[in-house]
């Protein structure tokens, strides 16, 4: 190799390597702390949302827009920020990612408390609660554990439904995850599967559909939704829990719910096994 052959190459291992250097202080800084201060500064509130999950989060195909609980809550923190939110649409399983990568700047996201999560993410305080059930049709004879075994059923993949039904099913049993709740909802109707995971509202979106067809089978899992900041962020997670004690206490959160469910609920537990509330 001549002299000139190696200069080239060196030329080229330090631009690789200045590339590198770059890219690696580009994700650092995108996933740096944020404070309520910088997003006020910055002009807008990042928030990642479920975009086809109502009425959790969802995109409205009329307007564009991002509507829902998720919605109306986010809306909610960036009025009381002072300014307007940009909704980033996410699947169950980039949500995490979206935010630690630093894509969003906070998640109001259908996050269910669990403490594999809380590894990962900063919870506020709850602001809303969920229950996980098997979902069939009424003419589906489910009334064990044992029962799933004889059927497909569908969750949405790296949901709490696809944790749940992963670990009562019988070994064996035929399990298809899809990406997102609309998917899985499909997979119903069209009778790709015959049950599937859902949270409290499927039954009524599947009964939306086909009328008086669908019921809730077993019940698993009793959650709490929080919205999450990236860890550490100690000025962000205390300005979100003040903000959930505030439309508790005024009664914003509870219409809110009013208005998406037809029931409220605000007495949340004071903790969740596992997943601290305040930042560390």
């Amino acid at each position: 190799m001549n002299t000139e052959t190696k200069g080239l190459n060196r030329r080229r291992i330090l631009i690789a390597l200045a590339t590198l250097v770059a890219a690696s202080s580009i994700m650092v800084g995108a996933a740096s702390a944020v404070t309520p201060a910088e997003i006020k500064a910055k002009g807008k509130l990042v928030v990642g949302i479920q975009a086809a999950n109502p009425p959790w989060g969802y995109v409205d195909s009329a307007t564009g827009q991002a509507d829902g609980i998720d919605a109306d809550i986010a809306k909610a923190y960036g009025k009381e920020l002072g300014v307007p939110v940009e909704f980033v649409g996410l699947e169950v399983a980039n949500r995490i990612p979206a935010l630690t990568s630093g894509r969003v700047d906070v998640l109001f996201a259908t996050m269910a408390m669990l403490p594999d999560r809380a590894k990962a993410v900063q919870y506020s305080k709850p602001y809303i609660g969920n229950f996980i059930y098997l979902v069939a049709a009424k003419s589906t004879p489910i009334k064990t554990n044992e029962d799933m075994g004889k059927y497909s059923i569908g969750v949405p993949r790296s949901s709490q439904q696809d944790t749940d039904v992963t670990k009562n099913a019988p070994a064996g049993t035929n399990i298809l995850r899809f990406d997102n709740d609309a998917t899985t909802i499909q997979a119903m109707l069209s009778g790709q599967v015959q049950a599937i995971g859902g949270n409290m509202f499927y039954v009524k979106r599947l009964n939306d559909t086909k009328p008086d067809t669908y019921e809730n089978k077993l019940q698993f899992t009793q959650l709490y939704n929080g919205a999450c900041s990236r860890l550490g962020e100690k000025e962000l997670n205390a300005s979100l829990n003040a903000f959930v004690d505030k439309i508790k206490a005024n009664g914003e959160l509870a219409k809110i719910q009013q208005k998406w469910t037809g029931s409220s609920m605000t007495n949340f537990p004071d903790k969740v096994e596992g997943v601290p509330f305040v930042a560390n």
